[in-house]
């Protein structure tokens, strides 16, 4: 059935589902933090942009966090800049920082508001250093072998983590019916830049703000089991059993942990989705079934299904 042709009832019936998560989410905040192939194939990047766009018309108040290490890698390249990676971490020096600060806060940052803005929508781009809403300090990262009796400390330079969020911006723009869209650079006392995981500066935005809801957009189906299931609802105390137990490693670690995290620091619920699938945000909050992993404290698990 074409779009011309869709048969009004189903229409109808979408919007007699989304209805009751409207009602129960209008003047709320949701933070999305964007990547992945979300970002990278035409047809999910313009989903992702009229979800924003929509999401602000029914009154839900969007936060954008996104990412972009693909595009700093390929300038990187282009520019003869070598990339160095420790733990997964870029090694980030000042002339790297300083290409870093061009995508992100550029290029990228700006891409992703002249989208929202030509689906309609009001987007406002910005770094952690407008207004120093993200105060940041740099990374510390240890390294240890069994043969080593203290654990090395590597300098991986402008690569830092969140130390403290100032919401007074984001809260005016969103207020003012903008769709505030941060690139993840934070700012030190001194004046001095850092790239910070969009994941984790997601995460401490929406604790700041007091988010309803985190949503990492990621390139897998959600949090697996043993047996390759997607679980789909679970309690704080299960992702740490989870973790425990070793079934949640790996590069999907640094995201629960973020997730988690933000739940336990007041976030109402956290999402790791599906970033792969079109209107991925908009499936997971006003249908039952959703397209990923919802995350919640155990207290209120019994009512959270989006």
């Amino acid at each position: 059935m074409t779009e011309t042709t869709r048969d009004p009832r189903l229409v109808v019936e979408v919007l007699s589902e989304a209805l009751p998560y409207i009602q129960r989410f209008t003047g709320k905040t949701v933070v999305v933090k964007y990547g992945g192939n979300a970002m990278t194939e035409d047809t999910l990047i313009d989903s992702f942009a009229r979800n924003m766009v929509l999401m602000k018309e029914v009154g839900i108040n969007p936060v954008v966090v996104h990412g972009g290490g693909p595009q700093i890698g390929d300038l990187l390249k282009k520019l003869s800049i070598e990339s160095r990676f420790v733990n997964g971490m870029r090694v980030t020096d000042s002339q790297t920082m300083d290409v870093v600060e061009m995508v992100l806060g550029g290029l990228v940052n700006k891409g992703i508001v002249n989208l929202i803005n030509q689906c309609g929508g009001k987007a406002i781009g910005l770094t952690g250093k407008d207004g120093a809403q993200i105060r940041a300090r740099q990374l510390k990262v240890e390294h240890q072998t069994p043969e080593m009796t203290a654990p090395e400390i590597i300098d991986i330079g402008h690569v830092g983590e969140v130390e403290h969020v100032s919401t007074d911006l984001i809260e005016m723009l969103a207020e003012r019916d903008f769709i505030p869209v941060i690139a993840p650079i934070g700012v030190d006392a001194e004046g001095h830049s850092y790239n910070i995981n969009a994941d984790l500066v997601a995460g401490k935005v929406a604790e700041a703000l007091g988010a309803e809801k985190l949503m990492l957009l990621t390139n897998v189906a959600g949090l697996m089991n043993a047996e390759g299931e997607v679980l789909t609802g679970l309690t704080t105390t299960q992702v740490d059993e989870l973790i425990s137990d070793g079934t949640i490693h790996g590069g999907m670690l640094p995201k629960i942990r973020c997730a988690l995290e933000a739940v336990k620091g007041g976030v109402r619920s956290a999402h790791i989705i599906d970033g792969r699938v079109p209107h991925a945000t908009l499936l997971e909050i006003f249908t039952n079934a959703g397209v990923g992993t919802l995350i919640t404290d155990a207290a209120q698990q019994g009512n959270d299904n989006a």
